[in-house]
């Protein structure tokens, strides 16, 4: 009871066709809550958008309670360049004890980082996962740099088909650059006797901890604010695609995550998750050999360590490097160079690690 599983290997039917640092990447689907945010003069009404997007990210909950992503090797990256959306992302697997993976995206209206590491708790008949590290966020137009924690995501009924979704816990969220105003969000853990679940409930504070602005709805389902001066749904989510059940309950975004056409395949480096063989092979639905697959990768990358231990060597994420922010916590940064070497000389010509 009470065990970390965050180093425990699981075996592939439990998994997603998807590794974590895709996972971070789709909290990026609703980019456009930050690209109108970062057009709004007023400040408590700029974070209302801020935490519209923050409560986007739990809406993955709704249909993708059977399955978990895989973990990323040390090493492996992942980039995600989206035109139609206006940004770039790059993210590494910078730690493997404990495991943490990195992540940095840009467009012309915002910057987006986070290092996120998770613990897993086993309960028996449920698993906990808490993340820690803060999410942060810029808006260039004003100078803001927004900061916030993730909440607690519990797996009922791990054990059963009928396995069910939650999130609960506070968040809050702060801009680093002016304390004028703050932004408090519950996520509701269900009860037992009551028929609501999933529920979000928001409050934007100013200096004083007046309540300028409150906000509601569920994750699932949007977020509604009365107190604008046009009240309106500040969030709804897309239409999952029809047979999404089918596939993993991935939305549109999602499924194109794995995408790789003739031209990316000559840009990526090696080290890229498209080309992480059991998670392909599971996409394809060869579940056992991707389970034999995901054995020899997880064997690779226990030899890769035993090796640099008996040489004393330690491993060097290519991209980010570790910092001390302002507070003096420690943090994983973008170096700047991913993207400067993508197009020159290209990974092509690199030395690059093999991971699989």
């Amino acid at each position: 009871m009470g065990k970390d599983l965050s180093r425990v290997s699981m075996p592939v039917p439990l998994n997603e066709p998807l590794c974590f640092l895709q996972r971070l990447c789709e909290e990026l689907e609703y980019c456009e809550l930050l690209d109108t945010a970062n057009r709004i003069d007023d400040p408590y009404e700029r974070m209302v958008y801020v935490a519209a997007f923050a409560i986007s990210y739990y809406l993955f909950g709704s249909s993708r309670n059977r399955y978990k992503p895989f973990n990323p090797v040390l090493g492996e990256t992942y980039e995600c360049l989206r035109e139609d959306k206006g940004f770039r992302y790059v993210a590494e697997q910078v730690s493997h004890h404990p495991p943490i993976s990195a992540c940095y995206a840009e467009s012309e209206n915002f910057t987006f980082w986070q290092d996120q590491r998770w613990k897993n708790k086993f309960w028996g008949k449920s698993v906990e996962v808490i993340p820690v590290g803060m999410v942060n966020i810029t808006l260039p137009k004003y100078g803001d740099h927004y900061e916030w924690n993730k909440v607690t995501t519990c797996i009922h009924n791990i054990l059963s088909p009928q396995r069910w979704l939650e999130h609960y816990g506070e968040i809050l969220i702060r801009n680093t650059k002016d304390s004028s105003c703050t932004c408090k969000i519950t996520l509701v853990k269900s009860r037992y006797f009551s028929p609501e679940t999933n529920e979000v409930r928001g409050v934007v504070l100013d200096q004083a901890g007046n309540t300028v602005h409150k906000f509601g709805g569920f994750w699932h389902e949007g977020i509604f604010c009365d107190t604008l001066p046009t009240p309106q749904c500040i969030w709804k989510p897309h239409p999952l695609p029809p047979d999404h059940m089918q596939y993993y309950g991935f939305s549109y975004f999602a499924r194109e995550l794995n995408d790789v056409t003739p031209e990316m395949k000559s840009l990526l480096p090696p080290t890229d998750s498209r080309f992480r063989p059991d998670q392909r092979l599971l996409e394809n639905g060869h579940v056992d050999e991707a389970e034999k697959k995901k054995d020899e990768v997880e064997q690779q990358q226990r030899e890769r360590r035993k090796m640099m231990e008996k040489k004393g060597e330690q491993h060097i994420p290519r991209f980010f490097r570790k910092m001390v922010d302002a507070t003096g916590k420690e943090t994983w940064f973008t170096n700047g160079t991913y993207w400067k070497v993508r197009k020159e000389p290209g990974f092509a010509q690199m030395d690059n690690p093999q991971l699989w």
